[in-house]
């Protein structure tokens, strides 16, 4: 059959639709090969089951907590687990103070320490930086007989030309510099005693230091108490990591994330409520991007005030005090030096982060730090609330509705019922394409509420193909030609049909923003589907139609085409003289009035 230029443009738009399902289904393929994803709709909790985790606060030292602080948690837990609020993750208090959470499936390590984690983040003044790596074992010297005048000359000027060069080669780096020793421990005191040489004995019993700090960076913060806890701590002790408090009033001994380096820090100077915005991406610079992730973050006005103060007071200080550490949760994840003052309100983390962790980090700053830190009580595994029957039940009704949906286009436009079919079944290619992906790129989960939406989603789109059909037929029985009314219908039946699923995808908004809990999976499925049947509609429906109303057996109006002139009433306009057009219905009433 020779090729019919008319279907050139149907044939174009329906090309368009093809490459748009091909890469729907090839990106679902690559993330599913090579990446996390997986080639199925991921399931919510009713469905599949999944992970309870029962959360207790860490109490420190005296703190107290009430209830608003427990309400504020769970807030922001459940906005770092279901940000999105299709996750369906499930967040409860229990007994007043442990917070119950619902995961679907089984959660990774770094799920549920994201969750325990206050995420506090705090920027510090640097007073010490050393290696965490243990001291090394003193080698054993030649001879025994050394002075004690040699020894105590010798090691304390090696020392400290070291540290004033920034090489520490002479000393072990996990022990405390001894440059800083002898700058915060006050001076020897002289004894003297009849008949002996007067000796010098070092005051080592100030549990304070002698001069208030005047700021942050004061090493005057250094007591013997701090100096202690510096030494002893060992990083790669998780005991110690855990023991590790970070009060915002005072100097702070800690670690880095890596548990390659310790600290001392100085009192906290900005905090992470003082930052307004967080997200993540790779370092940019005028040719293109770094490959590094940061974390890019934005001060609200105070602490724009704050980081442009600390940043002002470390640009002068010599290294390693002219650096500030951003802790979060008790830990250093980066210690930047500061090359000039930070006015304009806006800082970068960097550190080993991935492109998840990154983001990770970025989320828990922009929805804020928890009030306290959790430890994990107890882990359980929950089973589906209703289960693989229920979901079964569920298709069943879904391939119910269809199948009458069918029988009914069949039975009403017959042969052009095949359009309604085929619409139908591309437009379920499409959902569950998206669906899937969904899954993957923003964690949503279909859960009973999601599949009633996808059920009711057939009717909508149903009522799309009969909008757009019934114009056609419509034009059909003006007397068009059915080429004609293909066009002159979907021109009349487009409006409406934008019109309808507009109200269906604005109604779907309120409701996802309003709702809580499944029903916003319910409106989140009716969004989407109504999206889908835009498409469909514009994409698949009206190009075929165009290409069918071409051939002999839609276009000649076939008994069983569905658009059978004589079947649907049509009207013959002819021409009767005089600028004069009657309707061949007109004529043969009027026939028959003459023969009575």
């Amino acid at each position: 059959m020779a090729f019919n230029p008319r279907n050139r443009g149907p044939l174009r738009t329906l090309s368009v639709l093809i490459v748009l399902v091909l890469g729907l289904y090839g990106l679902l393929a690559a993330v599913s090969t090579w990446g996390e994803a997986q080639r199925t709709p991921k399931l919510g909790l009713d469905l599949e089951g999944g992970t309870q985790l029962i959360l207790q606060p860490k109490i420190v030292g005296n703190q107290k907590i009430n209830e608003g602080q427990i309400l504020k948690a769970v807030d922001i837990i459940r906005q770092r687990v279901n940000g999105s609020g299709v996750s369906e993750a499930e967040v409860t208090t229990q007994g007043g103070s442990n917070i119950v959470i619902s995961l679907p499936g089984s959660p990774d390590k770094a799920t549920i320490a994201s969750l325990q984690k206050s995420s506090q983040l705090r920027f510090r003044a640097v007073l010490v930086e050393g290696s965490a790596a243990p001291a090394p074992t003193p080698a054993p010297t030649a001879t025994s007989t050394a002075t004690p005048t040699g020894t105590a000359t010798a090691t304390p000027t090696a020392t400290a030309t070291a540290q004033a060069t920034g090489t520490a080669t002479t000393a072990p780096k996990s022990g405390f510099p001894q440059a800083l020793r002898a700058a915060t421990t006050p001076a020897p005191t002289a004894t003297a005693t009849p008949g002996a040489t007067p000796t010098a004995t070092p005051a080592v019993t100030a549990t304070s230091p002698t001069t208030k700090p005047k700021d942050a960076s004061d090493l005057a913060w250094i007591t013997p108490d701090v100096e202690a806890a510096y030494t002893a701590l060992d990083c790669a002790n998780p005991q110690d990591v855990e023991a590790i408090v970070d009060d915002p009033a005072k100097p702070m001994v800690t670690c880095s994330t890596d548990g390659q380096a310790k600290y001392i820090l100085g009192p906290a100077e900005v905090s992470g409520d003082q930052v307004s915005n967080a997200v993540s991406g790779q370092q940019s610079t005028q040719g293109g991007t770094t490959g590094i992730w940061e974390v890019r973050l934005n001060f609200n006005a105070a602490g724009t005030t704050a980081f442009g103060d600390v940043t002002s007071r470390l640009v002068s200080l010599a290294p390693p005090r002219n650096q500030f550490a951003i802790v979060l949760d008790n830990l250093v994840i980066s210690a930047p030096r500061t090359l000039a003052a930070l006015v304009a309100g806006n800082a970068s983390i960097t550190g080993s982060f991935t492109a998840t962790s990154a983001k990770v980090l970025a989320d828990q700053i922009k929805f804020g730090a928890l009030p306290m830190s959790f430890q994990l009580q107890t882990r359980d595994d929950i089973s589906p609330t209703l289960g693989g029957d229920q979901l079964q039940r569920g298709l069943l009704a879904g391939a119910i509705g269809l199948l009458l949906v069918m029988i009914y286009s069949l039975f009403q436009y017959r042969a052009l019922g095949l359009v309604t079919l085929s619409s139908l079944v591309i437009a379920a290619a499409i959902t569950y394409a998206i669906v899937t992906l969904f899954g993957w790129s923003i964690g949503f989960r279909l859960t009973m509420a999601g599949v009633t939406g996808l059920i009711v989603s057939i009717g909508i789109t149903a009522d799309s193909f009969i909008i757009y059909f019934e114009r056609v037929r419509d034009e059909v029985r003006d007397g068009r030609a059915l080429r004609a009314a293909v066009e002159t219908g979907w021109v009349r039946a487009r409006r409406t049909i934008l019109i309808s699923d507009a109200v269906n995808f604005l109604a779907a908004v309120v409701l996802y923003v309003l709702a809580a809990s499944n029903v916003r999976g319910f409106a989140f499925t009716l969004m989407l589907t109504t999206v889908v049947d835009i498409v469909v509609v514009m994409l698949f429906t009206h190009p075929l139609l165009s290409i069918l109303a071409n051939t002999k057996f839609f276009g000649e109006g076939h008994k069983w085409s569905g658009l059978d002139p004589e079947r649907l009433g049509a009207r013959t306009v002819t021409y009767a003289g005089r600028g004069r057009v009657t309707i061949a219905a007109q004529r043969a009433a009027a026939a028959e009035g003459n023969q009575s």
